[in-house]
This record gives C-alpha cells, sequence and structure tokens, in this order.
C-alpha cells in the first residue's frame, strides 16, 4: 500500500527540522560545562558503573566484591577512558585520605594502649581474664590490679584478641583447652550460695586504712647484708643449704592469741595473712584454692584445711603458656605444676634462714615470747620469725556497728636502717628459676647472664609470670606494715636436677612502691573480704568454703556440713612443725 499524501508531507517536515549534518543522537558540543556542572560526552563503548554503592568499603570485607568496588566504582556513566581526568577532583574520593588499621600483624612493643594505666592486649588469640577480648586461651594474663587498668611487658599483635591476633606454633588455635582439677571436689551435701566472677570483684574498692598494731611475739635475727652485693655476679653466687629450723604454719583457729582476741571481743572477723591474701588477691589467681570459713555467733575465722594449696608456692601460674600437667603429656616430671610447687616451697622455707646471722648479741627480741614453740619439747632451735596481730576496720558508712578484721601477720628478719640507725622489719622471699628453655619458662630470660646486666627485664618477667604470687608477698608485706621486702633469686644448679641449688643474688623493695610497680590495689583486696564477710555474716552458724574454679575466672560460696574435712584432720597435728632435715633436696 503507498503511503499517502498526509503522511508523505509529515515525514518531509520532521527531516526538515532535522540538523544539516549526517550524524545520528543528540548535537554534540566541544564544551566540557553544562550551565557551570562539569561534563564528558558519553560513548556506546563505556561501562556503567554503581549509581550508588552503600556496600563499597565495609571493614573487614575480603576478596570478589571488594575488589570489583576498588576497580569500578569510579567509572561513572559517559567517563570514558579519554575522559576520566575531566572528574578528576580532590574531593572525588575521600575515602583515599582515611586508611584502616592494619590488623595483620601488628608489632607493637611497651606500655600497649592508654599509657601506663591502659588496658594491654596480650599476644596470639586473645589473654587469659581479659574482660573485653573475644579470643581463645590467652598468652599472659595482664600484669596489673582490679582497677586503674593493667601494663604488661613485651606486648605484641592483638587487635581484638580474636582473628587478628599474631598465632605462634603450629595449629595453635587448634589446642584443647585445659582442665585443671579443683583444690577440692564440692560434694552432694554442699549447698551453693554465691557464684561471683573476677569482673564483678574487680570493680570493688573498700579504704581500711593503715590498720593497728595489737601485739608481737617472737624474736627476729639480723639480716646478712652480704647478700646484697651485685646480683648475678659470681662471686655473689651461694650454695644453698638446709639449716635444721622449727617453724611453724598454724591455722587461724589453733592460734592461741587468736582465740584469745576472739573472747574479748576485739574484733569480729580473724584470718593469718596467708590465707587473707590469697582472698585479697583472688582475680589474679589461675590455679584453684578453696578458703573455710567458720561462722560461730557474730565471729567469722577465715581459715584453711589441712593440707591446703594455700601452703604451696606456685610457678609461672600466669605465664603465657604454664607448665603443663602430667596428664596433658608433659613428660618432664621435674617441670610439672606439683613438683615445681613442692620444689618452690621447699627454697621458701629454707631460703629465710639462711640469709640471716644467727647471733644472740644483734637479736631483736619483740613484747612477748614465741607463741608456739616449746623448747621441753623440741629438738630444734626455732626460726627467726615474729607475729604481729594487726586490726583493720572493715565497717561502712552504713553500718550500725564496727566491723574489725584481726589479722596475724609474720616477719622474717630485722635490719639497721644506715641513715637513721633505726630497726627496720624484713619481710624475706625467694623466686626460683628451674630452666628458661624448658615448657612453661614463660619466656624468663637467663637469670645468670641477665640478672647484673638487666635485673630490670628479669623482675618484669617475673611480674608477668607471677603476677598472683607477686601480689600476695606484697600484700603480705604491707599487712605485716613491713619497712622491706626482699627477694632472692635462687636458680637450679643443674636444670635438669632439682636436688642442688644457688642463690644468685638478692634485691630488695618497699612495699607500697613494688606494689604500684605492679599495679596492686589494695582497697579492692579490702573490699572482696568485705564481699564475703558479709555474705556469710547473714547466713547461720556453720562452716562455709569458697572455692576458686579451676578453669573459669570464678568463685562459689558453699554452705558445707560441720564435719567436712574433720576426717582427714584427726590423723595429723595443725600446729607441728614444718621441719628441713638433711641436704638440699
Amino acid at each position: 500500500m503507498a503511503p499517502s499524501s498526509a503522511h508523505l508531507y509529515n515525514l518531509e517536515s520532521i527531516i526538515d527540522s532535522l540538523p544539516t549534518a549526517n550524524t545520528w543522537g543528540p548535537p554534540t558540543t566541544t564544551e566540557t560545562t553544562l550551565n557551570g556542572v562539569p561534563y564528558a560526552p558519553f560513548s556506546k563503548g563505556d561501562k556503567l558503573g554503581r549509581m550508588a554503592d552503600w556496600t563499597a568499603g565495609k571493614e573487614g570485607e575480603r576478596g570478589g566484591r571488594q575488589q570489583y568496588n576498588n576497580r569500578y566504582r569510579d567509572n561513572v556513566y559517559g567517563a570514558g577512558a579519554g575522559m576520566t581526568t575531566v572528574f578528576a577532583v580532590g574531593e572525588q574520593n575521600e575515602d583515599n585520605t582515611f586508611s584502616l588499621v592494619d590488623r595483620s600483624q601488628a608489632s607493637s612493643r611497651g606500655r600497649g594502649f592508654g599509657g601506663r594505666g591502659g588496658t594491654v592486649f596480650g599476644r596470639g588469640r586473645g589473654q587469659r581474664g581479659g574482660p573485653n577480648q573475644r579470643g581463645g586461651r590467652g598468652t599472659f594474663q595482664r600484669v596489673g590490679g582490679a582497677r586503674g587498668g593493667q601494663q604488661g611487658y613485651d606486648q605484641r599483635g592483638g587487635g581484638r584478641g580474636g582473628r587478628g591476633g599474631r598465632r605462634f606454633g603450629w595449629k595453635d588455635w587448634d589446642k584443647p583447652q585445659r582442665n585443671r582439677e579443683a583444690s577440692v571436689q564440692p560434694k552432694d551435701t554442699w549447698r551453693m550460695l554465691e557464684e561471683i566472677d573476677f569482673s564483678r570483684l574487680s570493680k570493688l574498692n573498700l579504704d581500711t586504712g593503715e590498720g593497728e598494731d595489737l601485739d608481737d611475739y617472737g624474736f627476729l635475727y639480723t639480716y646478712d647484708r652480704t647478700y646484697d652485693k651485685q646480683p648475678g655476679a659470681p662471686t655473689s653466687q651461694r650454695k644453698l643449704t638446709v639449716l635444721d629450723r622449727a617453724a611453724y604454719n598454724v591455722s587461724t583457729s589453733s592460734d592461741p592469741i587468736i582465740q584469745s582476741l576472739a573472747e574479748k571481743d576485739e574484733a569480729s572477723v580473724f584470718a593469718t595473712d596467708n590465707i587473707l591474701s590469697m582472698l585479697m588477691c583472688a582475680p589474679r589467681s589461675v590455679y584453684s584454692w578453696d578458703i573455710v570459713m567458720l561462722k560461730e555467733g557474730n565471729k567469722i575465722f577465715i581459715d584453711k584445711r589441712d593440707g591446703s594449696s594455700l601452703d604451696m608456692v606456685t610457678v609461672n601460674e600466669n605465664a603465657a603458656e604454664p607448665p603443663l600437667e602430667i596428664s596433658e603429656g608433659n613428660k618432664d616430671t621435674n617441670n610439672a605444676p606439683g613438683a615445681l610447687k613442692e620444689e618452690a616451697t621447699h627454697i621458701n622455707n629454707v631460703f629465710p634462714t639462711q640469709v640471716v646471722s644467727e647471733s644472740e648479741m644483734s637479736k631483736h627480741d619483740m613484747n612477748n615470747e614465741h607463741p608456739f614453740y616449746n623448747a621441753a619439747e623440741e629438738t630444734d632451735p626455732p626460726a627467726s620469725k615474729a607475729y604481729r596481730y594487726r586490726r583493720f576496720d572493715l565497717s561502712l558508712e552504713a553500718d550500725a556497728e564496727p566491723l574489725h578484721l584481726i589479722v596475724r601477720t609474720e616477719l622474717d628478719a630485722v635490719s639497721k636502717n644506715n641513715i637513721s640507725g633505726e630497726d627496720q622489719m624484713l619481710v624475706i622471699k625467694a623466686l626460683n628459676e628451674f630452666d628458661n628453655k624448658a615448657q612453661g619458662s614463660g619466656g624468663a630470660l637467663d637469670w645468670r647472664t641477665k640478672l647484673a646486666s638487666q635485673r630490670g627485664a628479669v623482675v618484669a618477667t617475673e611480674m608477668k609470670n607471677n603476677s598472683c604470687k607477686l601480689a600476695r608477698w606484697t600484700t603480705q608485706a604491707i599487712l605485716a606494715k613491713a619497712d622491706l621486702m626482699k627477694l632472692g633469686f635462687v636458680s637450679r644448679a643443674n636444670p635438669k636436677s632439682t636436688s642442688d641449688h644457688v642463690i644468685l643474688g638478692v634485691l630488695g623493695y618497699k612495699p607500697r612502691e613494688f606494689a604500684s610497680q605492679m599495679n596492686l590495689n589494695l582497697n579492692n583486696g579490702w573490699a572482696i573480704v568485705r564481699t564475703f564477710v558479709d555474705m556469710v555474716m547473714k547466713e547461720n552458724d556453720g562452716k562455709y568454703v569458697l572455692v576458686k574454679d579451676p578453669n573459669k575466672p570464678t568463685i562459689r560460696l558453699y554452705n558445707v556440713p560441720r564435719d567436712t574435712f574433720e576426717e582427714d584432720e584427726e590423723g595429723g597435728d595443725q600446729m607441728a612443725p614444718l621441719q628441713e632435715d638433711g641436704d638440699d633436696e
């Protein structure tokens, strides 16, 4: 069918209205702006990008989509290869001026985040006990108290303690969770009253003041200053020898002085420094322990059972990789936790008796005689020891009646001040080195070569690996109002044998200053004591047991029958002396 004349006229009029140039599409122009806005002609070969991409630049995005975004995000419609410079303005891509923190292998040494008081992230997959971290097993517990943050040494890695942390060893992430045994197994007759985690305890605070002296007993020998020679030097090394001396470890309820003070209503709570320090430093502990609390009327006796783990000295409890148990595949029986505890306890029983001069001319007698030594029954002379009974006020403003605590503290020696000539009371403890190359050494330095030149690094490593033990010793020194705390460095003569030991040197510290260095907050410790005292005080008379969970930072309070643990104590005398016979073994 032929087109009509009307149709032809309409088509011709449309053609006449078009430009005379032989082109197709909108007219082109050489201008680069259109009403002041940058403009570029498009090409049919240009690729069309996204008008808006809300997923670009997400943190943690990996692989395909992110790489595609980085490659094509600027290919806007009409921006051909030859015209991209038209849009190359400074504010085109503001993301280029920012950068994400590299979390792959951060290696920052020093104080960590927040300076001295800031929170420190540990190595690897997170940090044991860290309340804000997502990692699994930790590498070392933060060196620090419950308040004011923590300070650590030799920190590496760690963004979130999880995926971004540095991993050491093949399949370190695949290691099974360590399952330790509890110090005492709860029975069916035990009734659990409370369960409190360390994060809650760490937030408490109670100021008790300096305390007051009630009375003192025993005597002290003078400290031998020759042990203060250059630590680590060959001339200062001496063999650790055993002296037969009668030492006592009397529990709270068996102490005749405490019984007398309780009858006189001198206080409502009674304890010994060894037991009390464990409770005050509970948030630093890793191994399991238990404490017995006896309530009789309005009085509470914080006690321990016979054979309690509180009498043992731990080794590298807070290390990144603490010593393995025999059941965990440790074939080195000398370096298993149990064997190391026995070795450290033996050293701390022997060391204080060796570093004193047993001269009657320089002997310092306290106001009262030794409360536990009976010359008619003992064949060995008593060890240098003084007992101070001190009282602290745990009262709060809201209390209707005051709440006082009496603690029996211990001192080991006396020394003359070089300037004033006054007597200084000393607490003497010993750190021990087993094998710096063995599993569980916690990256410890070789004391024989580093103690003289890198004394600070050696002490810092011990603060990291033995945070709980050093915190307890420092707390005991402050409770006793000691002027100085002497720390001995004792090493094995042969790393493979536990029969002989060598004293490499002794360092002295003021207890308050040492507590400040390791962020030890005694006010937090007193608040922990007051918390558990309040829990027991509102209960009926009876026996209660605090048990630290062996695998979690948790403490549980149980109400137990009166005869609990008594069957284990019938065969032993609690006031029997701790004697060391024979050679150092």
